[in-house]
């Protein structure tokens, strides 16, 4: 959203498509081996306003750094920022450990399902059999689907949490610096990090999200989508639909006061499939793919929380479309180029930044084949366990 005297500065790996956004006055570049030095010299030299973390690892180097500043005898100002632009630092380390923020929305009254650290074997074994199946397995710290296991057997769940607890393999980690230029899971690979998992009970279902611009504790917009469309099981929403629930709606207030929150944040949940009541299952503390969508009074985030950061009084913008389906892009695409949802519902595209668009769709072959390469995976896996089980 441009304004006068408004502008936006960003901190991205090289060749991010944020480079081709019109808008980015300035791109400060990413070092993932010096992350926090990287944000650092960007907040020190640009002097924002607000930050807003774009994914959950620019969340998270933010609340780094600002644990490293309050270690020290005398607070900075880069300390102080991150406070206002993500709120209370007492909630910090609630919003990246899956289990204490469930407790606490739990204890909040909050329909959420039981989630618990599970730290071996032992304790899988002892949640599977006080708990049923399926198991829902995360590990922390990671997002768009890529640290979610379902499993329906012991066996499967044994399988899962091996493979989400270990440290990444190094040949991942140094193919992902070398050709992606990303290089954050190096130092987890080589320092043998190993992620934390939790256990969560499965919810029948259908997915839906909360996306919310809030401040210091009060929800300022909110936009409430039941997800129509996913690229895989675990993965992230190509396909979503405008919906109103008091539930989630009231759940997400609770939780934004609880921990207050201020900035861009969202909230997941599963819409039980007999009564349509609203669990809670994880929050996402940074800004999600819908958060820039425009839909009229109330739902508009980006312009709430300028005002509030501005004070400036809110000025009523066009509605970007009347209909409530939206297709993601260019996710929709990339899972379908045939999708009916590019025809029927609106088709998010940043027409107006041509550049951004381009770069989007030249990024098709290499996320098609990302894709492909998972799917492949996963069959290869379905079919090894199941000439073993046949064995």
């Amino acid at each position: 959203m441009a304004k006068a005297g408004f502008s936006v500065e960003a901190v991205c790996p090289s060749e991010h498509p944020l480079e081709t956004a019109s808008i980015i006055r300035r791109i400060y570049r990413y070092n993932g081996l010096a992350p926090l030095r990287s944000f650092v010299g960007a907040i020190i030299a640009s002097k924002p306003n607000v930050i807003v973390p774009g994914d959950d690892l620019a969340a998270r180097h933010l609340r780094e750094i600002h644990q490293r500043d309050r270690s020290r005898k005398h607070s900075s100002s880069v300390g102080a920022l991150i406070e206002r632009s993500v709120g209370d630092p007492q909630g910090y380390p609630l919003v990246f450990a899956r289990a204490g923020f469930m407790q606490l929305a739990r204890a909040q009254a909050i329909r959420a399902p039981k989630t618990e650290v599970i730290a071996s074997l032992d304790d899988l074994e002892r949640w599977a059999a006080d708990n049923g199946f399926p198991i829902v397995l995360k590990a922390d710290g990671t997002s768009g689907g890529d640290g979610v296991k379902i499993a329906n057997t012991l066996e499967e769940a044994e399988r899962a949490f091996q493979k989400l607890a270990r440290s990444p393999l190094l040949a991942r980690a140094l193919k992902r610096t070398l050709l992606d230029r990303d290089s954050t899971l190096l130092a987890r690979s080589i320092l043998r990090r190993r992620s934390i998992v939790n256990a969560q009970v499965f919810v029948t279902g259908s997915e839906a999200t909360s996306a919310v611009a809030c401040w210091r504790g009060s929800v300022l917009a909110a936009l409430h989508f039941q997800v129509i469309q996913k690229t895989q099981s675990t993965g992230h929403a190509t396909v979503m639909q405008l919906i109103e629930n008091e539930e989630m709606s009231s759940a997400a207030e609770k939780m934004v006061r609880q921990l207050s929150l201020s900035g861009l944040h969202g909230f997941d949940f599963m819409l039980e499939a007999n009564t349509a009541n609203a669990h809670l299952i994880e929050i996402n503390p940074r800004s999600t793919q819908v958060g820039h969508l425009t839909l009229g009074p109330g739902r508009d985030l980006p312009a709430a929380l300028y005002t509030a950061v501005s004070g400036e009084p809110l000025n009523p913008v066009s509605v970007v479309t009347e209909r409530d389906t939206i297709a993601l892009f260019p996710q929709e695409w990339i899972r379908d180029a045939a999708s009916p949802y590019l025809r029927s519902a609106y088709h998010d595209v940043p027409w107006e930044e041509p550049a951004l668009t381009r770069a989007c769709v030249l990024s098709h072959r290499k996320q098609s084949a990302w894709y492909a390469a998972r799917s492949k995976a996963r069959k290869s896996s379905n079919q090894v366990v199941s000439g073993s089980e046949a064995s």
